[in-house]
């Protein structure tokens, strides 16, 4: 596959047609001065080392030169191989409570925040292990599928608003549903894991019932509990105001500690409560490394060789060609006649 890496730079090509037009309006200008000055016919044989063709070559080889220089700062590129890595490691599905009970700021900034700042630290602490992203509220999706490149998984973390699911709710069930199903239908003999991260609102389904089909698939379930049991108003974003209910009451949003740890227990897993510290981090990061390593098949993607440096150096010789083609005849080569015959 042929691509350039810094394609805009390609827009200056526009300045050959320009530099084209400028040259065709020069010479005009100096033949319309030499017939001023004199009968063009007799002008040229005044003046025999004048080349009407050489300066056009030259012309032609710098333009050439020039359209060459632009393709090399454009970086032209050649390749993108697939092959398979091999890794040690863990499978791992996140899956991310994004409904508005978590907007509460019971721990600091807020509970989504706070949850995405731990998940960003976890991430950098992998190395060879397989992570995943599921968002959910009223339902659940699957945002990243699982994969070995953490780029890619941070900066979809880093974009996760609770307006990426319009149905409110908190159905953590259809969350570890969705996450069996983003691990694949490919058996694999890496142990996997799901790692739900919730204010433990639920209301929508059995989220016990669905930890213990996990379990049955080999996965577990481990559950990170944010916020606090004395629970905190849920904001407005922009309004400074609290959400309300139908009756006009402020809504207090706790975290529901007991039916998060049902749900690790169900799962075979373990429940851990995320405050303003690291605690639960460093002890979910315990946890999972206790977990049996097994080897990983990742196809990954090789960069592209890079090929400016043939147009570079097509270029160069280009210009050092112009440079040792003169504007005039040579007045030396000009009178040189290898063919005439020496008188005896």
């Amino acid at each position: 596959m042929f691509r350039f890496a810094n394609i805009e730079y390609l827009w200056l090509l526009l300045l050959i047609p320009v530099c084209v037009i400028a040259y065709v309006l020069l010479i005009r200008y100096k033949q319309r001065r030499l017939r001023e000055f004199g009968d063009p016919v007799l002008l040229a044989e005044l003046m025999p080392n004048v080349s009407s063709l050489r300066p056009h070559i030259k012309f032609g080889i710098t333009m050439l030169a020039l359209a060459l220089l632009i393709f090399a700062v454009s970086r032209p590129q050649y390749g993108q191989k697939e092959h398979t890595v091999k890794r040690q490691g863990i499978e791992v599905m996140i899956a991310l409570d994004i409904s508005n009970s978590m907007l509460a700021e019971d721990v600091a900034p807020n509970r989504l925040d706070r949850a995405k700042q731990m998940l960003s630290k976890m991430i950098d602490n992998m190395t060879e292990d397989k992570v995943g992203l599921v968002v959910f509220a009223g339902e659940a999706y699957t945002q990243l599928p699982i994969t070995c490149d953490y780029v890619s998984a941070k900066m979809f973390l880093n974009t996760i608003t609770p307006e990426l699911i319009k149905t409110q709710g908190t159905a953590i069930g259809d969350a570890i549903n969705t996450s069996i199903r983003s691990f694949g239908s490919e058996q694999s003999e890496a142990s996997r894991a799901i790692i739900l991260l919730t204010d433990g609102e639920n209301h929508e389904d059995d989220a016990e019932a669905a930890a213990k089909k996990a379990l049955e698939m080999g996965i577990k379930t481990f559950v990170v509990g944010i916020g606090k049991t004395e629970g905190s108003p849920i904001p407005l974003p922009g309004t400074g105001a609290f959400r309300k209910d139908r009756e006009g009451n402020v809504v207090v949003s706790r975290l529901n500690q007991d039916m998060c740890r049902q749900i690790a227990k169900a799962g075979n897993g373990m429940y851990v409560h995320c405050d303003n510290t690291n605690t639960a981090m460093r002890a979910l990061q315990k946890e999972l490394e206790t977990m049996a390593t097994s080897e990983i098949e990742t196809q990954v993607f090789q960069d592209y060789n890079e090929q400016y440096q043939t147009f570079a150096l097509l270029a160069l010789l280009l210009l050092a060609g112009e440079f040792f083609i003169f504007s005039r005849k040579n007045k030396f080569l000009t009178r040189l006649d290898i063919f005439k015959e020496k008188n005896v």
